[in-house]
């Protein structure tokens, strides 16, 4: 673990964005399914949320915890799904090559964490880091040696 590495704070603190989000996903889901059943009380909360899964869109209660989202709640799950991959193939195999920018809750904590990471390995000062680079155009054809390479 390399407590100097700005990104492990990124992974640390989406992953407990992220499970905010799954408990409120789980336990609404869980209590709808045992108020459908007769076993619990539907409340506003559950009933809210059964008109909104009903209408195919996103409960607002999940929305209260979630990554902004205009899509259907299908493909909805879909993204959450490939969001909470990215961050446990992050866990299981290491930081990645390749980041999917999208797949943060907050980008500006991953690109100030990179430019954290940045200044210290090369000992410049943060302030006058500036700038972003795409498509292999800094670097040369690998693109970013030493910086972020995005998706």
């Amino acid at each position: 673990q390399d407590y100097h590495n700005s990104m492990n704070t990124v992974l640390v603190q989406e992953l407990g964005r992220f499970n905010r989000l799954l408990t409120k996903i789980k336990s609404t889901m869980t209590n709808l399914g045992k108020a459908l059943k007769g076993l619990a009380l539907m409340n506003d909360e559950l009933d809210v949320t059964s008109k909104a899964l009903f209408d195919g869109k996103i409960p607002p209660p999940w929305m209260k915890r979630s990554f902004p989202s205009l899509k259907p709640v299908g493909s909805y799950i879909k993204e959450v799904q490939e969001r909470v991959q990215f961050f446990n193939d992050w866990i299981d195999k290491g930081e990645p090559v390749v980041f999917w920018i999208p797949g943060f809750f907050f980008t500006q904590a991953f690109l100030t964490a990179s430019k954290q990471n940045y200044a210290r390995r090369y000992t410049v000062e943060i302030d006058k880091i500036d700038g972003v680079c795409g498509q292999g155009r800094c670097g040369g054809a690998q693109g970013a040696p030493q910086g972020r390479r995005v998706r």
